[in-house]
This record gives C-alpha cells, structure tokens and sequence, in this order.
C-alpha cells in the first residue's frame, strides 16, 4: 500500500475514525482506483476528519477535486482522482452499506498501531 493511502487513513484515524477500510477498486471500475472507508460517532467529527485529509493532501501538493456531503456531515465524499475518500457517521455507513456494495474488491484495514518497520504509526493490513 502506498505512503499517500496510510497517510489519508493515518489523518481520519487521528480525528477519531475508526473501521478504516481501504477497498482496491481498480479491476472493478473506471472512476478510482482505491475507496477508503471510514467511520466516526458524529457529523462534527466526520468534518474534521475530511478536514484533516483534506490539509494532508494539501500538503502534498494534491488537492480535492470534488467533495461532497461536507454541510451535512453524515456522508462526505472526497475524490482526489485515483483515490475516492467515504467519510461516515456510524449510521450512515450501516445504511448505505459500501462495504457490501464493493465486497468483490481486495480490502485492507487500517489499524492505529506502532510500525517499526517504517516508522509510521498505523499499519494496514489485509482482510482475506
């Protein structure tokens, strides 16, 4: 998984998102290559969240070509081209069940750990 995905799971798990999912879409449509999947208990803490990815890309020098639910908050949806970002309320993710909607796609977790093998802190790892 690259740097740029663990980074973007890394920013919502740090505003509190959990169940990060990251789905590898590329042999299953045109529009992305990778959805990452995410979770958080409330609208606030969903707007922080795409916020904080938001700033990382920025960073980066990528910047968010569509985003969309931001008002709202129950479902944000962020497209930085290859990479699409779903940002739920616990709720809202039950609902619209992406999960199970893209259940063919090869699928990562995103756990908050320590990695020492790269010195970043989260690890992804591969759900079978």
């Amino acid at each position: 998984m690259n740097q740029e995905i663990k980074e973007i799971c890394h920013a919502i798990a740090d505003k509190k998102g959990v169940l990060i999912k990251v789905l590898n879409v590329r042999d299953l449509t045109s529009i992305a290559d990778y959805f990452i999947l995410a979770s958080t208990r409330n609208k606030k803490q969903s707007q922080a969240a795409a916020d904080a990815v938001e700033d990382k890309m920025a960073e980066k020098k990528v910047h968010c070509l569509r985003k969309e639910g931001y008002r709202e908050g129950d479902w944000i949806l962020l497209d930085f081209g290859d990479v699409i970002v779903h940002i739920f309320t616990d709720d809202e993710r039950r609902h619209y069940e992406l999960d199970s909607l893209w259940s063919e796609a090869p699928v990562e977790e995103y756990h908050e750990e320590d990695d020492e093998a790269d010195g970043f802190e989260g690890m992804l790892k591969v759900k079978r």
